[in-house]
C-alpha cells in the first residue's frame, strides 16, 4: 500500500468533492428556500458554506502539496490526518443518520453523485484515518 499516493488521491478528490458543491444551491434551489429566511439567517447559512469549502480546498492542498510528509508519520502528520478522518468520518455519520435526500434524487445522475460522494467520504475516512494511525 502507497500511504503517500493514497493520500494525494484524495487531496485530488477533496476538489471532485467542491465540484459537485457547486450544483447543491442549483439543485436544492436554494434561491427560492433561503428567499423566505430573515437576512441574517441566509447570511449565515452562504458563510457557513463559504468557510466548509475553505476547509475542503485546504485539506485538498495539504494533501496534493504534502502528501508525503502526511504520510511519513510525525506527530504532526498523525494530528492532520485525525482531523481530516474525524471530518469526513462525522460527515458520513451525517449522511447515514441525518440526511434525508430522497425527495431530491430525482435522476439517475442526482444519485449517482449522492452515492458517489458517499464512496469518496468513506475513502478520506479510511485513507486518513490509515494515515493517522499506520505511519
Amino acid at each position: 500500500m502507497n500511504l503517500e499516493l493514497l493520500i494525494f488521491v484524495g487531496g485530488l478528490l477533496h476538489f471532485g468533492i467542491l465540484i459537485a458543491s457547486a450544483l447543491v444551491p442549483q439543485v436544492l434551489d436554494w434561491k427560492a428556500s433561503l428567499g423566505k429566511l430573515d437576512g441574517l439567517t441566509r447570511q449565515l447559512v452562504w458563510v457557513h458554506g463559504v468557510f466548509i469549502v475553505i476547509v475542503i480546498i485546504g485539506f485538498g492542498l495539504l494533501s496534493v502539496w504534502f502528501a508525503s510528509d502526511l504520510a511519513a508519520g510525525t506527530m504532526l502528520a498523525r494530528a492532520v490526518c485525525s482531523l481530516i478522518a474525524f471530518f469526513w468520518a462525522a460527515r458520513l455519520v451525517v449522511q447515514f443518520f441525518v440526511f434525508d435526500a430522497k425527495p431530491y434524487l430525482k435522476n439517475a445522475f442526482l444519485k449517482l453523485g449522492y452515492n458517489g460522494l458517499t464512496i469518496v467520504f468513506a475513502y478520506h475516512a479510511v485513507v486518513y484515518s490509515l494515515a493517522a494511525v499506520c505511519s
